[in-house]
């Protein structure tokens, strides 16, 4: 039926079940059964959320790890990944809801220490292009913390530190940022994120993605507030100027609680993660020697056209004129939005199995089932 032999196993992680990694292994399995002499190619992929340092490690960089400051301020062992003078942050490692014990939050007070930590173990290794991915955070504090971490000074009236978190951000009297770690200026540094949310205001990050971190409808108030103080503060009376509220309102600076502005506070550039994790991992050759492209993650819903993993991977292969099938746990797009995206059919783990506890705690085993599916239908 088909003439396709080149396989490219392009996923992201099936959240709570698989990593992306083991996506690729279990699928790679599954059609091996049907298609014993397949080529496979792994390339796991992620859009700057959790899983970024994984996917980059996967594609053959260095896994770093070094100490910093969770959330609340506890010392957690963090990894980056690097490659050459390019390296691969992820804020998650340190400062993501995974950090948090389970059932803790703290919205007002968690804080981005450990991710400019994290940032600057990687310009101590030597990076000269940073690629930083946002998401899956504990923290609304605008990225002060991170800030803090690379030098900048954020006091009260009285000239004293003020608090971490979002929450402390009330309290700013003045913002120093003339202690910024001088390597910054000599770096490229690309803020890689899915999500296009200004800071502050209905769709700014404390409105949307607050409630996710534990935050009340007061909390959210109170941060909304906090984070708009300092983008003021920043305005009036340090070297940004009239820059902050631009950078306030621009696409990303909302993402990961805030953090997003931060960067670009440091110069960063703002790109869809997964256009930049495709770029940083190889895709475009990889692509070019596959005749059939696999995507997925572990939800195919209405978040995932809008710059999740599979989107972008399905949007640059059918740009190359290469078929794309999907994986996922569950699916909850019809065909034509699958089709429009890119993809022309998607393997559910649910058609397998229609119990979703099962599918999540036996998701590998169902993973090989349904791609066996797929080696019968597209490579037999």
């Amino acid at each position: 039926m088909h003439g396709t032999r080149r396989v490219l196993v392009a996923a992201d992680k099936f959240k709570g079940s698989l990593t992306a990694v083991q996506v690729a292994e279990r699928v790679t399995a599954g059609l091996r059964r049907v298609v014993p002499d397949v080529e496979v190619e792994a390339l796991p992929v992620a859009d700057g959320g959790d899983g970024t340092v994984d996917a980059a490690v996967a594609a053959g960089f260095e896994r770093r790890e070094v100490r910093v400051a969770g959330p609340l301020g506890d010392e957690v062992t963090a990894a980056f990944a690097l490659r050459g003078d390019t390296a691969v942050v992820e804020m998650a490692e340190a400062s993501g809801l995974q950090r948090l014990p389970a059932g803790v939050f703290a919205p007002l007070t968690a804080s981005t220490y450990g991710s400019g930590e994290l940032l600057r173990a990687a310009l101590d290794a030597g990076a000269r292009t940073i690629v930083f991915g946002v998401g899956g955070s504990a923290t609304t504090d605008g990225g002060a913390g991170m800030l803090a971490a690379l030098g900048a000074r954020f006091l009260d009236a009285d000239g004293q530190s003020i608090p971490p978190g979002g929450g402390g951000l009330a309290e700013l009297a003045r913002a120093d940022l003339s202690g910024l770690d001088p390597r910054l200026a000599a770096v490229e540094l690309v803020l890689a994120s899915d999500v296009d949310n200004p800071l502050t205001g209905p769709k700014g990050a404390p409105a949307v993605y607050g409630p996710q971190k534990g935050a009340s409808p007061d909390d959210v108030e109170t941060l909304d507030a906090a984070l708009a103080h300092f983008a003021k503060v920043l305005e009036g009376g340090s070297a940004v100027g009239g820059r902050a509220a631009e950078y306030a309102a621009s696409p990303g600076a909302g993402a990961a609680g805030g953090i997003g502005f931060g960067a670009m506070l440091l110069g960063a550039r703002f790109r869809a993660g997964i256009e930049v994790m495709l770029d940083v991992l190889g895709f475009a050759p990889a692509l070019g020697r596959a005749s059939l492209v696999i995507t997925g993650e572990g939800s195919l819903d209405e978040q995932t056209l809008h710059g999740k993993a599979p989107a972008g991977v399905a949007a640059a292969a059918r740009a190359a004129g290469k078929e794309v099938v999907a994986v996922c746990g569950r699916l909850a797009l019809d065909p034509e939005v699958l089709d429009r995206a890119g993809i022309r059919r998607a393997y559910a783990l649910t058609e397998v199995e229609p119990d979703v506890a099962k599918c999540i705690a036996d998701a590998g085993a169902i993973l090989e089932r349904v791609a066996e599916g797929i080696g019968r239908d597209w490579l037999s």
